[in-house]
């Protein structure tokens, strides 16, 4: 099933996806592995696998710190891949590869999508890739079956925002903040317009992501109209302390943390909100 075929059936059901990213290589692969057989079990629609890359320009210092401490381990995207086409088998969630464009040019745009489509990768991001630069990337991916999906920042023009919405496959990335990823206490109201005003061009599906760390803030974007909320410093963070066993107990517990709080109302009778 494509990402947005299943983003058609979820919506068929009146469901909000939760999509939680993690960072590959951190602690170590095993580790990765395991937690994408965790997040698929306890609530993850698709999952976002982060390829740890030495110059990250859109991650924040949780997920900078991830990509570093993989790299220094020897983590390369040859082995994240051969990890992947071990473990997406046994997924339902379709995996979303977030990479920057260079691994992409190096390899060639071909090569690397032939690599992954074998992995079992079935949608991309790549955030330093400007819309101008991606209709090669969006053709030669759609004949290995994969979608691109492209992000609309808060800052992004009209003309603009309908410019992407007209190219993203999948759905369409909503970056909720200006600036790098990472947890942030509050999310900026200008996001429910902004989706008002992307779903007043589109009906494609819509993610929000960058800066959602607790179940209240999911429950909102939800409740704002979002198709999908995106979760990744939190996961990151989690993942990281402590031994790997408690990494993926408390990524396991947020998990389904979220996915309650994005499927029922109000938050309170969930036990979320105090």
């Amino acid at each position: 099933m494509m990402i947005s075929d299943k983003f058609q059936s979820l919506r068929d059901r009146q469901q909000c996806a939760l999509i939680p990213f993690i960072t590959a290589g951190d602690p170590n692969l095993e580790t990765t592995a395991e937690a994408l057989v965790i997040l698929d079990r306890h609530g993850a629609d698709f999952i976002e696998l982060g390829v740890p890359y030495s110059d990250p320009l859109a991650d924040g210092p949780v997920i900078q710190a991830a990509a570093t401490r993989a790299l220094q381990k020897g983590t390369k995207l040859k082995q994240v891949l051969e990890m992947l086409q071990t473990v997406s088998p046994s997924l339902k969630a379709p995996i979303i590869l977030f990479t920057y464009y260079n691994p992409i040019l190096h390899r060639g745009i071909k090569p690397f999508l032939a690599e992954i489509a074998t992995a079992g990768v079935q949608g991309l991001v790549v955030p330093d890739l400007p819309l101008e630069e991606a209709e090669e990337l969006i053709q030669t991916a759609a004949s290995f079956g994969i979608e691109i999906i492209l992000l609309i920042a808060p800052t992004s023009s009209k003309d603009r925002i309908e410019a992407i919405a007209r190219q993203s496959q999948g759905f369409i990335y909503l970056v909720s903040v200006t600036g790098v990823t990472g947890m942030r206490s509050q999310l900026q109201e200008r996001v429910k317009h902004l989706l008002t005003d992307i779903r007043s061009i589109t009906n494609k599906p819509i993610g929000v992501g960058f800066g959602i760390s607790a179940p209240e803030q999911a429950h909102q974007v939800r409740e704002w109209g979002a198709d999908a909320v995106i979760v990744g410093s939190a996961f990151v963070k989690r993942l990281a302390e402590d031994s790997p066993i408690q990494g993926l107990q408390a990524i396991e517990q947020l998990c389904r943390e979220l996915k309650t709080a994005i499927t029922s109302t109000p938050l309170q009778q969930v036990g979320l909100l105090k």
